[in-house]
């Protein structure tokens, strides 16, 4: 598909813009300033929107196509939702616009919702206040590390290590060092958790916490959560809890309630807000008793007289971790969709992800390795280990599934499975859409068998069939879109595609 910049015609435009009035040489240094006028493509708005027009229509997206990517949950965002976060009080509402002010109300139905959501995840999960400023799911992490950091500098605790199971996911590790911690990975057992007597060698005193996924990215839940949750905090380290998994176990167990200090949540993930293409995100994020202290300014109250205001007063708080009060629609809609299920719909919705996910497996284990032979939750992890020794690997099997219309599972992660595919079919997909995709791997395991060749030049219904992403990353070209604009030679639109 040709890219916009080489649609770019001289002297075209698609929208008059007012001269600027902003003095650029009083406010930006000399050595900040551009020495040549950026490069834009010269477009009509016609041009603009058939462009951009067409390049949807070659997305995958869980409005198109079923989308069981494991881990990252893409599930159905309901209509419903995205009308409320529409309203206009809430959509037009301005995030400097004052709580009160001479006795009228500004945005009280704002701080309401955000205080009434607050109260609602507290008793889904078990903490006992929480944060919405977080703007995603690692932004959330960070914020509970360094809550977990303020409490050790509080009490004078020398720590050092952050705890992580080696099927974490890839933020854990990365928040841990980023708040200053050295990271420990403790090993998966042979019954797809965590090796306890691996775990029990690594607590010692300079230990400040654990982050754990339950259930975790194999899809298992840890019954042994109590005793870990116990031997972390006999040496006061904090428990912390990745949320990304928590619609598998909604109504069932509180992370509060075994022993968890800390939770961030995506919202994407168990509330179906949106979640794509590098946000806007939500990760709220919970804490028990011992961790209020030190959540992030502001926070909502009520006050005796009923009126909700933004409080300041928390002099062992980490601060503000976000611009305003997070990303407001997407809390929206996250409250909408609880209100609107309440609590046995949120228990069904944990029901069904299990149950489509087990069904998945079950159906599947004939075909493809299955690494850990037991009741998952609400993903799976196979392995294309068999269908590797006939040269088809589980890359392949993703190109194939994208050509059938079809966006592929997870692959390759967790990393401690050799040619994963890590497989999430969500709450939100009916049996028949599950069963075409049953049917669709077993053909794909069939014609590994008869004709493993077929596989080499998938997908070829894309613009682009196999890029070669080693070169693309070894061989960056980043002067492409500049030179486009001339016209880009074959040797640069190689360049870029591959």
């Amino acid at each position: 598909m040709t890219l916009i910049f080489e649609k770019s015609i001289k002297d075209r435009r698609g929208v008059s813009l007012p001269q600027s009035d902003v003095p650029v040489k009083a406010i930006v240094p000399t050595a900040l300033r551009r020495k040549t006028t950026a490069q834009f493509p010269e477009v009509s708005e016609l041009d603009v929107v058939r462009h951009f027009t067409k390049l949807s229509q070659k997305n995958f997206s869980v409005d198109t196509q079923f989308y069981p990517l494991g881990s990252c949950t893409m599930k159905y965002n309901p209509r419903f939702t995205e009308k409320v976060a529409a309203l206009s009080g809430f959509a037009e509402l301005h995030p400097l616009l004052p709580q009160l002010r001479h006795g009228e109300r500004f945005t009280q139905g704002a701080l309401e919702l955000l205080y009434g959501l607050e109260q609602l995840l507290c008793e889904i999960t078990g903490m006992k206040n929480f944060t919405m400023q977080p703007l995603a799911g690692a932004h959330g992490e960070l914020t509970g590390i360094m809550m977990i950091a303020a409490y050790h500098k509080a009490k004078g605790n020398k720590k050092k290590y952050i705890i992580v199971p080696d099927t974490a996911h890839g933020t854990n590790p990365a928040t841990a060092i980023i708040a200053g911690y050295e990271t420990v990975s403790i090993p998966t057992g042979p019954q797809g958790v965590m090796d306890l007597e691996r775990l029990k060698k690594a607590l010692t005193p300079e230990v400040a916490g654990m982050m754990l996924t339950c259930p975790d990215t194999l899809g298992i839940f840890n019954s042994d959560i109590d005793k870990i949750a116990q031997m972390v905090h006999d040496v006061d380290g904090l428990m912390y809890y990745d949320g990304a998994n928590l619609n598998a176990i909604l109504g069932r167990c509180r992370p509060g309630d075994i022993g968890f200090d800390v939770i961030h949540l995506n919202t994407h993930k168990t509330f179906t807000t949106p979640h794509g293409g590098g946000g806007p995100g939500a990760g709220p994020v919970g804490v028990s008793e011992k961790l209020v202290k030190y959540l992030p300014i502001s926070r909502v109250v009520k006050n005796s007289d009923g009126q909700f205001v933004l409080n300041y007063a928390y002099p062992d708080s980490i601060g503000y971790v976000a611009s305003f009060y997070g990303n407001f629609g997407l809390l929206v809609r996250a409250y909408a969709y609880i209100l609107l299920l309440g609590k046995e719909g949120l228990i069904e919705t944990s029901n069904h992800a299990v149950l489509n996910a087990n069904y998945i497996m079950q159906s599947l284990k004939k075909f493809y390795h299955l690494p850990y032979p037991r009741t998952c939750m609400h993903e799976c992890v196979l392995s294309a280990v068999h269908q590797a020794q006939r040269g088809v690997h589980a890359i392949d099997i993703a190109k194939y599934l994208i050509d059938q219309d079809v966006h592929p599972p997870t692959v390759y992660f967790p990393l401690t499975v050799k040619e994963a595919m890590m497989i999430e079919p969500t709450e939100t997909e009916s049996k028949q859409t599950i069963d075409e995709f049953i049917k669709l791997m077993i053909e794909v395991n069939r014609v590994s068998i008869e004709n493993p060749e077929q596989f080499k030049d998938l997908p070829r219904r894309m613009p682009i069939s196999r890029p070669d992403e080693v070169k693309a990353a070894r061989d960056l070209n980043t002067n492409f879109f500049g030179r486009a604009l001339d016209g880009p030679s074959a040797q640069n639109k190689t360049a870029v595609h591959s």
